[in-house]
């Protein structure tokens, strides 16, 4: 199995999907979600390494055990490599909620750069699922690793398992796999949907050459990271206003068969980043989707690093309200709220 095959094969299924696919949405922006608190890199100071300040704390992850969030956020150092790591913090829930975060908050780091695939940008934009006493981790490693003798460069889809207290047990980065065959294919912006001991399925986005980027599903083994390449289907499209589009959160569980997720579009207008919430079922398969429910603006918003970017990546649901836990513009974290019935009555049925 070649690179070009498997990537051929998986285009395949994207022109399939296209023949079948109808607009699920409008460019219409219904932003609902209440602007609660900005947090800076400034806010952080970090426990664990010598440099206690980061110049860039973004695109969290975040997990709710009992009445606190965990958040994970991506840190940077410096900008001359603007290499990454996943440091966590936590917030009481009602605080967030309240807009009253006290700071400074101390964090720490609790995955970094080790493995050669990890080096070039470091360990990006975590997603993250309790299971059991742990916690399980989908991260993009950027952006180096070993095939064969052959040094190669791009993302992969990196996987880390932490125990109770967040200290690293495992981590490893997932293949793709036929038969006997098996090759990395570049990936990131990804999410679990239901863990059954090492079978998952997923919420996934590898990138495809000559395809643009687009919401996939697969199933996977987290023993032996490995996603069966007939497992990979594509899921949803860009519209024709869209550059590409990509899941943004983790998965919140909403009922027995419906799973709540966040997703990103990339505007051909401005390149901004405006997400939206649908529904997928267990197997990924999509149920309801909405237009674009949170887009930046104002200065703290629209200004930074990546300017016009809000992205992903934690999702908490709380008794009634929906929090949004995101990146805002490559340098800074916000908290966005909303209530869940609010949230849940813009999206369409997809039939």
């Amino acid at each position: 199995m070649t690179q070009a095959a498997l990537e051929k094969r998986l285009a395949e299924k994207a022109k399939e999907l296209a023949k079948t696919y109808q607009s699920l949405r409008t460019p219409k922006t219904d932003d609902i979600f209440a602007r609660r608190h900005y947090i800076s890199p400034d806010d952080i100071t970090i426990d664990n390494y010598l440099r206690r300040k980061p110049l860039a704390a973004f695109n969290p992850g975040s997990l709710l055990r009992g009445d606190k969030v965990y958040i994970f956020p991506r840190l940077i150092f410096d900008y001359y490599s603007y290499t990454s790591s996943i440091g966590v913090f936590e917030i009481g829930v009602e605080e967030l909620i309240a807009g009253e975060v006290k700071v400074p908050l101390r964090a720490r780091i609790v995955l970094w750069p080790e493995k050669i695939w990890e080096f070039g940008h470091g360990c990006e934009d975590p997603r993250v699922m309790a299971v059991n006493e742990g916690t399980y981790m989908l991260y993009t490693g950027s952006k180096n690793y070993h095939l064969r003798g052959q040094l190669i460069r791009k993302s992969v889809l990196g996987f880390a398992e932490l125990d109770r207290s967040l200290n690293v047990q495992r981590k490893g980065y997932f293949t793709t796999v036929n038969g006997e065959e098996s090759l990395v294919l570049s990936n990131k912006d990804s999410a679990f949907i239901e863990i059954n001991g090492d079978n998952t399925t997923m919420l996934t986005r590898p990138i495809v050459s000559d395809l643009p980027d687009l919401c996939w599903r697969a199933e996977a083994d987290l023993a032996k990271l490995m996603i069966p390449e007939a497992s990979l289907q594509p899921v949803l499209a860009p519209e024709p206003w869209e550059y590409k589009v990509g899941w943004s959160t983790n998965t919140v569980h909403l009922s027995q068969d419906e799973y709540l997720v966040g997703w990103h579009g990339v505007l051909r207008e401005d390149f901004s980043y405006r997400n939206g919430l649908a529904i997928v079922n267990t197997e990924g398969k999509l149920q309801a989707i909405s237009d674009y429910l949170l887009a930046p603006k104002g200065l703290s918003e629209c200004y930074g690093d990546r300017s016009l970017a809000l992205f992903g990546n934690g999702l908490v649901v709380y008794k009634d309200y929906l929090i949004w836990i995101g990146g805002v513009s490559d340098y800074g974290i916000g908290i966005f709220v909303t209530k869940i019935e609010e949230a849940l009555s813009r999206l369409r049925v997809v039939r």
